[in-house]
């Protein structure tokens, strides 16, 4: 039987839910059982009572705060116990129209995709000013850079995820999952779809940031920061070149100044000592780049082994091509349902 869990992060959401979890669809082609799963991340309004009043099926409830990114790793590993096959990502506060479930799933269900993000049409947003549009279709066209993907909303929180892509998600930023998703699954060569999607209006301001300039930077660190991960030998050396390059012409300079002026005095010495230092810090990037490609070499065994750890831990999962079929005993276990908080 095919599984969906439909996994809703939620930072206190208690008035908003209700009418969420309303909308989400009872069936859709090609799926055989779906299932909602709500993350608690350390609401104190009693979002996680109110879920459950509205018969959500699973319940993940943190502690105490821990940020966006970890709330959705958070249910995407909750979601992978429980045996989804897809899974899909939404809102809490009805940002999005749940009718499109059924587009948002069907490259999964068609082969055709591991990931399908949802796009809103940006451009037409109208609760969303000139300026965060501008600045969204800016960081998106980065995103598409670095990740070499075609994704035009990379902020858009509505998505689905194949069963595998989600064994391999490795998410390690505390601020948000949804560019760092991108970027990963473009560099591991995953297929990205994305189709049009509509959105609900407006039932609040956005609570992931307090300020556009503290959106970008913490959105620009995020980026860098994870293109250098898969990337250091690029990242490196194109700094190491600039510095180098800088220093190799302060040192044409002093030449040129050496065999052209007749008086020439001791007033370029200090430009040739400043070139020298910068083309030794500049071969020493390199250095260090070469040295971050070996270790980034070695995150991907590592994220390749966990993949497989993963795969074998779940109930559910998917064997690897190359593994040994599971035993007919336990191709025929049931799996009981279960619910939980944490």
């Amino acid at each position: 039987m095919t599984k969906l869990i439909i996994q809703i992060p939620c930072l206190n959401e208690a008035a908003t839910l209700p009418a969420t979890l309303a909308d989400l669809p009872r069936s859709v082609p090609g799926i055989d059982v779906i299932e909602t799963l709500v993350v608690d991340d350390g609401s104190r309004d009693g979002t996680s009572d109110v879920a459950r009043a509205c018969g959500v099926d699973h319940v993940v409830r943190l502690r105490r705060n821990k940020g966006l990114a970890a709330a959705f790793v958070a249910g995407i590993d909750a979601s992978l116990k429980q045996g989804a096959d897809f899974i899909v990502n939404t809102d809490a506060d009805n940002q999005y129209s749940a009718a499109d479930i059924p587009r948002l799933l069907q490259p999964l269900l068609d082969g055709e995709a591991d990931i399908v993000i949802g796009d809103r049409n940006v451009a037409e947003l109208g609760h969303m000013s000139r300026r965060k549009r501008q600045l969204q279709r800016l960081g998106s066209w980065v995103v598409r850079q670095v990740s070499n993907t075609t994704v035009p909303d990379t902020t858009s929180g509505f998505r689905a995820y194949t069963r595998d892509a989600a064994l391999r998600m490795t998410i390690v930023s505390e601020f948000s999952y949804t560019l760092e998703s991108i970027i990963q699954a473009g560099k591991k060569r995953m297929a990205i779809a994305h189709v049009p999607v509509a959105t609900n209006p407006r039932t609040r301001e956005s609570r992931l940031f307090d300020s556009i300039f503290s959106y970008i930077k913490r959105s620009s660190a995020t980026i860098v920061r994870i293109y250098a991960m898969y990337e250091p030998l690029k990242v490196f050396t194109y700094i190491g070149l600039t510095v180098f390059g800088a220093g190799l012409l302060l040192s044409l300079r002093f030449v040129y100044s050496y065999f052209t002026e007749v008086t020439f005095g001791a007033r370029f010495l200090q430009s040739l000592i400043f070139a020298a230092v910068l083309m030794i810090v500049g071969f020493q990037v390199i250095l260090i780049g070469l040295l971050a490609d070996v270790i980034s070499a070695n995150r991907k065994l590592l994220e390749d082994l966990v993949y497989r750890i993963r795969s074998l831990e779940l109930p559910g999962a998917r064997p690897d091509e190359h593994a040994a079929p599971p035993a007919p005993a336990a191709r025929t276990a049931g799996r009981p349902e279960r619910r939980w908080d944490r």
